[in-house]
């Protein structure tokens, strides 16, 4: 009897877990570049009340049949929680800084270290580098192009991973598709202040999500590279449109990809799946009751 009051109690975690991602992909239906979570179910070890027989023979004739293992499961664990990486709706903002990427890749942002801060240069592998997909840039003070943190936007200017600016005298400035960044100078010549560059990822559900709309890299992301699988340099990051890397819409953004009636529908699952496992544990304290009251 106990032993199902303890699967219950295994069944009531797992569903609360499940709210907890499906809440958190409701709170974040109006954030830009948010990939919705999932939380998938595992069985846990099942208990062998008795193990399988293979059936048996005597002189070649069958005696006995075999027989099936018989087991009791003792309940279940969170199997897995993904992120789902499907493409957002894109809204129009015509805001020449905002920019989303349709199809595959990734912007990456970094801060420059105290030591190389002299430079406009980003050291792929030795500045605090992020990855992410919301394109809401913004200028700075000094020109440069960044996220609402602060960071910069890493693109190539003169054939290096750099951070990338837009002179204070440019009369105007546009950014291409294919991450090209323009600008009209004072003799009202256009000049190419760099070129965005995007990351790209085998296996972007092994990202890291940090917050702030960020991810890092860890040891199951799958980078993909020039080759040597390490992000060191301009040569790891990819022009958008080529490489099989998205292309930049100027003007608009990416939209979380959360479905809310999915997620509400989710919702009631996990509601009625925790409410069914408070129910063995009410039945299973019933039984414990009636056996108690045996003795009177």
């Amino acid at each position: 009897m106990l032993r199902s009051m303890y699967t219950g109690i295994s069944g009531m975690k797992g569903f609360q877990t499940k709210l907890d991602v499906v809440s958190n992909n409701i709170a974040n239906v109006n954030t830009f570049g948010y990939k919705k979570g999932r939380l998938t179910f595992s069985d846990l070890m099942s208990q062998t009340m008795q193990g399988a027989s293979a059936p048996l023979n005597e002189g070649g004739n069958p005696i006995r049949g075999g027989q099936n293992p018989m087991q009791v499961g003792l309940g279940t664990t969170t199997g897995s929680i993904d992120n789902i990486h499907t493409q957002g709706n894109t809204q129009t903002t015509n805001r020449p800084l905002d920019l989303s990427i349709e199809g595959d890749g990734m912007f990456v942002v970094g801060n420059k270290t105290v030591s190389d801060a002299a430079t406009d240069n980003i050291d792929l592998d030795q500045d605090d580098i992020s990855f992410t997909r919301a394109g809401n840039f913004y200028l700075d003070d000094d020109g440069y192009i960044v996220n609402s943190n602060g960071q910069y936007l890493v693109g190539e200017v003169d054939g290096e991973a750099s951070r990338i600016t837009i002179p204070e005298g440019a009369q105007s400035f546009s950014i291409g598709g294919n991450g090209s960044v323009d600008y009209i100078d004072e003799n009202g010549e256009r000049v190419t202040a760099g070129e965005i560059r995007l990351a790209k990822f085998s296996n972007p559900e092994g990202l890291e999500k940090v917050g702030g709309n960020l991810y890092k890299l860890t040891g199951n992301s799958g980078v993909i590279t020039d080759g040597d699988n390490v992000m060191n340099d301009i040569n790891d990051l990819y022009t958008p449109e080529t490489n099989g890397v998205g292309g930049l819409v100027p003007g608009s953004l990416e939209m979380s990809n959360v479905d809310l009636a999915e997620e509400f529908t989710e919702m009631i699952t996990s509601q009625r799946g925790f409410q069914a496992n408070t129910r063995v544990i009410t039945t299973s304290d019933e039984i414990l009751q009636e056996l108690v009251n045996l003795k009177r």
